[in-house]
């Protein structure tokens, strides 16, 4: 027999209920059980000193100072000769128990306890000197206590109001939650999710915006895989064609051969380079303007470089050879556009870092800007091998970054040229 739920929601309602009856059924034995003694021992020894008090003066015959004090505290005195009374006592019920016991010390004589509890009316009949019965009649609450019984029909009433007031919320948590196991559901068959959304509390938003950002790196993959075979057959047709077509006109010459296989290699070296992704790297403690304006100086050794970093710049935990290479990607874009200068600037805050790079070249286009990060994508609609490179820069940059969590823009320059904006969080 399974004894735990297996639905969130019925879990949830019992990690919150069990606790609240511990705590409440704890609380009503510890502290009202010793209340609940105290009180009725209490109204006990009261009621049963005004009785023997009474029954003093009955005995010194004094009637009009019994009849005095009864007026006096309420209670009804009468002497009878004989009553009708059931064969069994309430002498040990618990409502007359401690009663019970404290006239049987107090008083030299037999009592007995009678109760009606439909008029909620208690009667004590107590032999005279007389051979007469003298029978006090009170309520019943003068022994008995009922203020336990309602604070308990109190708790468990507040049991039932925090489970009507916090089953709506676990309802919607719970939606939220399957609203999102349906979404990766139909993420893990590679179908859309239309009109999911992140929703319910902060955590569970973060979480489906984190699905949600996962699915879309996983069709940026299979776009980037449908892009890389194109690409290779794109890029390697034509210097294997002309190579086939010098071999077989016998027109090849060895200059031209060997600089065909160097690009087939470049070409080649770059698709294995993206394909691979990053290499395991430990993070390390690292800081900035000094990698900045090395890779700078290498990429671009003949242009004027520009730097506006902080006098004290922060240092915060990453992969220092992964940045490099993706700072590494995007100054060499910027050398190869740039006219005369690039400029390099930091931005330190609380939370993250921000590298700005910019060129004075011609720029992108801002409708060409999604594509310019797209890999196996060049902007030069011949893909003339002249101009260089893959068409995998800007992208290989663009999924370091996002690896530390980080973001990457393409935005415009005050130079005239690309700005890159690239956010780290520290």
């Amino acid at each position: 027999m399974r004894l735990i739920p297996r639905s969130f929601l019925w879990r949830t309602i019992l990690m919150i209920l069990i606790p609240l009856i511990i705590a409440e059924v704890i609380i009503a034995n510890v502290f009202f059980g010793n209340h609940w003694a105290r009180v009725h021992a209490t109204l006990a020894r009261s009621l049963a000193g005004e009785i023997v008090t009474m029954m003093n003066f009955m005995d010194n015959g004094d009637s009009n100072a019994v009849n005095n004090m009864a007026k006096d505290i309420g209670i009804n005195v009468s002497i009878n000769s004989k009553l009708n009374r059931p064969k069994e006592n309430d002498n040990d019920s618990r409502e007359a128990g401690l009663l019970a016991a404290e006239l049987s010390n107090r008083l030299n004589r037999p009592a007995t306890i009678y109760i009606d509890k439909g008029k909620r009316l208690v009667f004590i009949d107590v032999p005279t000197k007389d051979n007469k019965i003298a029978t006090f009649g009170t309520s019943l609450y003068r022994i008995y206590s009922t203020s336990t019984e309602v604070f308990i029909i109190w708790l468990i009433g507040s049991i039932l109001i925090v489970s009507i007031l916090v089953t709506p919320f676990i309802i919607m948590h719970t939606r939220s939650i399957r609203r999102i196991a349906k979404a990766a559901g139909r993420f893990g068959r590679g179908l859309d999710a239309p009109g999911f959304e992140p929703s319910g509390s902060k955590e569970i938003r973060e979480a489906a915006a984190a699905m949600i950002t996962m699915k879309e790196r996983l069709n940026r993959y299979n776009r980037t895989r449908t892009d890389m075979l194109n690409a290779v057959s794109h890029d390697l047709k034509a210097p294997l064609t002309r190579m086939r077509l010098a071999v077989e006109t016998s027109s090849a010459s060895q200059t031209d051969l060997l600089r065909d296989i160097d690009r087939m290699t470049e070409m080649v070296n770059g698709y294995l380079a993206f394909a691979r992704g990053e290499m395991p790297e430990i993070e390390q403690t690292t800081e900035l303007p000094a990698m900045l304006l090395r890779i700078a100086r290498d990429a671009a050794p003949k242009k004027k470089i520009e730097t506006d970093f902080p006098d004290v710049p922060v240092q915060f935990y990453a992969r220092p050879m992964a940045l490099a290479r993706a700072f590494g990607n995007i100054l060499e874009n910027a050398s190869r556009y740039s006219k005369k200068k690039i400029k390099i600037t930091e931005k330190d805050f609380d939370d993250h870092v921000e590298v700005i790079i910019e060129d004075d070249g011609p720029g992108i286009p801002d409708d060409k800007k999604a594509d310019a990060m797209r890999p196996f994508v060049r902007l030069d609609e011949s893909r003339s091998d002249k101009t260089g490179g893959t068409g995998l820069g800007l992208s290989i940059a663009q999924t370091a970054i996002e690896n530390h969590g980080g973001q990457m823009f393409l935005e415009n320059s005050e130079l005239g040229g690309l700005k890159v904006r690239v956010i780290l969080p520290i």
